[in-house]
């Protein structure tokens, strides 16, 4: 298996996979993925895909959301992580996390958030993102599920409440 940029070709296949691995809500995330790429928050270059001989069998993005209240205005989120059902729990997901993981990394951010299920991410090294001050952006996220991922160019000085761009209102 390998872990490549996504390319404009890879739409199709990466609507399959997300629309395999998230079942009834397939087609939300759908719309999510594609607000996100339309926007000025998208970061081409950090969404990735997951490829072996019968295709693309996963995939993962990072792009922008909003900071309020802190010394920075923006950060770096973590949104889909869809690994084809077939393919799930054979380490797929954590090979795309850990290589978004180290993209931003090597771009010098300092954290990464995710909103996502509080019994894998952490995994990742994500954590609780309210015990760094770092505020979930809808009172209907359970504290527990928003996160984040502290990298090497981490400052505590990094809080606020996140802002979700408008390619996320249609969740909340």
């Amino acid at each position: 298996m390998i872990v490549r940029q996504e390319r404009p070709e890879d739409v199709a296949a990466i609507d399959a996979v997300l629309r395999d691995a998230f079942g009834d809500e397939g087609d939300l995330v759908l719309r999510l993925v594609g607000g996100i790429r339309a926007s000025p928050e998208a970061i081409p270059e950090l969404a990735l895909v997951a490829e072996d001989d019968t295709g693309i069998v996963g995939h993962t993005m990072l792009s922008w959301v909003g900071l309020e209240g802190g010394p920075r205005e923006r950060l770096l989120v973590l949104t889909p992580l869809a690994v084809r059902g077939d393919r799930q729990r054979r380490g797929v997901g954590s090979q795309l996390a850990e290589a978004l993981i180290a993209l931003a990394e090597e771009a010098g951010e300092p954290l990464i958030v995710v909103e996502g299920v509080p019994e894998y991410y952490p995994r990742f090294g994500f954590e609780r993102a309210s015990t760094l001050g770092i505020e979930r952006p809808h009172e209907k996220i359970p504290d527990a599920a928003f996160m984040v991922r502290r990298l090497t160019a981490y400052d505590p000085a990094v809080r606020g409440r996140v802002v979700y761009p408008p390619a996320f209102d249609f969740l909340y």
